[in-house]
């Protein structure tokens, strides 16, 4: 039994202001409704006893120790740049602005 209609796909689809033609609603409907169904037997199973997971496998903090080191050459750094003036890089104007 299908617990999504396609008036409330319809409906909430007005709110977020979609426009959806029939043959989208049809799909939306079908695909919401198996996620609805994968939920409840999910919820099913989720009791009282079994732990909250945040991830299937234990995850170790990968990050690298933060060692300062000495920063890269603004003159090679600038060289290597397509364009550049007054010490920045130079990029092609995208806002319209001065």
């Amino acid at each position: 039994m299908s617990t999504i209609s396609r008036d409330e796909v319809a409906r909430v689809a007005a709110l977020a202001r979609i426009e959806l033609r029939p043959e989208e609603v049809d799909r939306l409907t079908g695909e919401l409704d198996v996620i609805v169904n994968a939920v409840a037997q999910v919820s099913e199973l989720a009791t009282p006893d079994v732990p909250a997971t945040s991830h299937p496998v234990p995850l170790s903090n990968v990050f690298r120790d933060d060692e300062p080191t000495p920063p890269l050459d603004r003159d090679k750094v600038l060289n290597a740049a397509p364009a550049s003036e007054d010490g920045k890089f130079l990029v092609p104007q995208i806002l319209g602005e001065e």
